[in-house]
């Protein structure tokens, strides 16, 4: 079933337009007043008649990580490219489960090397390579995206 003016939006459609606006400030597009005006009109519409009007001015942009935003009337797209934003959120994710890890590892060291008397630093074989790892997939993500 095609999209009318007249249906209603998702927040997905809100977001793939708040996305664009925010390229057409980056862009020197739109002013700051001009770009809050139409976010603030974004986030209170309700139908895909009333998001359209809002990047109408703009020029569609396509590059290999985004796709036009611009509510598409003959139906929605299977396909919706990773935005960075998740990615890095990804990462963070796995530096934080590293960490808590080598937390406890750490803990773990030190109580029985207080307990017991000094032992070999086995932590590192924890940390060491799981964080050569993390650095490596950090390091190829931003230079890939880059």
């Amino acid at each position: 079933m095609p999209y009318g003016p007249d249906m209603r939006a998702s927040d997905g459609d809100r977001e793939k337009i708040a996305s664009r606006l925010r390229d057409a400030h980056a862009e020197g597009r739109l002013s700051l007043g001009e770009f809050q005006d139409r976010l603030d009109a974004l986030y209170s519409a309700q139908t895909y008649g009333e998001l359209e009007p809002l990047v109408r001015d703009l020029p569609v942009t396509r590059t290999p990580r985004t796709q036009a935003v611009v509510p598409d009337r003959s139906g929605p797209t299977a396909d919706h490219p990773a935005r960075p934003a998740r990615r890095d959120k990804t990462m963070a994710a796995m530096w934080t489960v590293w960490a808590a890890a080598v937390s406890v590892n750490l803990v773990v060291w030190m109580l029985v090397t207080v307990t017991s008397g000094w032992t070999y630093f086995w932590p590192a074989w924890v940390a060491g390579p799981w964080g050569a790892v993390l650095a490596a997939i950090t390091v190829g993500r931003r230079y890939s995206r880059d």
